[in-house]
């Protein structure tokens, strides 16, 4: 697997989970502070976050798959755009794991 797989997931889990948070906020803003410009703010971060979050799936079964992942974990991982604040997690265990498996397939740098 390559380090970009890895990269390209860990950006849009990034992008995935501020959009999320921030629809959050705007749902709170809009529901339940009745702010005036949160319904238009809600309206364009809530379509955003839908379309990255198609990239998002794309990402992430990807990098699932390349992993060989069980059906279990990549659920898991599929899932965590979906809630607030859980990409952050998720993408930071994931990110820890693979770092290391990437690391012991790096082949030895040649001393000349």
């Amino acid at each position: 697997m390559k380090k970009s797989v890895l990269t390209r997931y860990r950006v849009m889990a990034y992008v995935t989970g501020v959009l999320l948070v921030a629809l959050t906020f705007g749902m709170i803003g809009k529901y339940v502070l009745d702010l005036g410009g949160a319904a238009d703010f809600t309206q364009v971060v809530s379509i955003a976050h839908g379309w990255l979050y198609v990239v998002y799936l794309i990402f992430a079964f990807d990098l699932g798959s390349k992993a060989k992942w069980p059906v279990k974990k990549q659920l898991w991982v599929l899932l965590a755009g979906t809630i607030p604040t859980a990409a952050f997690f998720v993408e930071r265990r994931i990110s820890r794991e693979l770092e290391g498996r990437l690391a012991e397939d790096a082949p030895a740098p040649v001393k000349a």
